[in-house]
């Protein structure tokens, strides 16, 4: 997973409105009410149905880390479908996205002005097409390189050209070196 889609992740996550259950037994009784079967749910995880069976009726509390975290990923990738589905629809629709980052942030510009990248630490709230676009890109399986370019198209219009009153000979910004980037809608 790239950068851009583990921010949108965790936007996803940010946006429930119930924790999900946080035992195994529990988690594994979720996956069970989802998946049905005790083997489509060890396919998933990669252990025997013995294994699932076992922490099912709580005789194994304590997995291995890796087939926990297999398991904690697998519910929150189910968990409550409809709430994320509706944040990022009304997000696309009329919300938009804020994006938080610090990375360096380089652009072609005229002739006579410098386009030397640089870091910078920026918020800024892009409208609701450029949530549109990115979660169009992400759910065709966009690269992150791609994603990034969209990220970067926005920042240029928003934040480098102020929606059109200023930098109009600036084209082709890019988003280099992220140092963290965080979304929120």
């Amino acid at each position: 997973m790239g950068e851009i889609e583990d921010a949108i992740e965790r936007a996803d996550r940010e946006s429930f409105t119930r924790e999900p259950p946080k035992t195994i037994k529990g988690q594994i009784g979720y996956l069970l009410r989802q998946l049905k079967t005790t083997r489509a749910v060890a396919q998933e995880l990669g252990v025997s149905q013995r294994s699932v069976e076992r922490y099912r009726k709580g005789d194994r509390k304590h997995p291995p880390k890796e087939i926990a975290a297999k398991i904690d990923a697998a519910v929150r990738q189910r968990w409550q479908p409809q709430v994320r589905k509706r944040r990022q629809r009304q997000a696309a629709a009329t919300g938009g996205i804020t994006v938080e980052t610090r990375a360096r942030f380089g652009y072609t510009a005229p002739v006579g002005t410098t386009d030397d990248g640089r870091f910078r630490r920026l918020t800024v709230h892009l409208p609701a097409e450029y949530a549109q676009r990115l979660f169009d890109a992400r759910d065709t399986g966009a690269s992150d390189q791609q994603m990034r370019q969209i990220i970067a198209d926005g920042f240029k219009e928003v934040y480098f050209q102020d929606g059109g009153g200023r930098a109009m000979g600036l084209s082709n910004v890019e988003i280099n070196d992220i140092d963290y980037l965080d979304l929120d809608y």
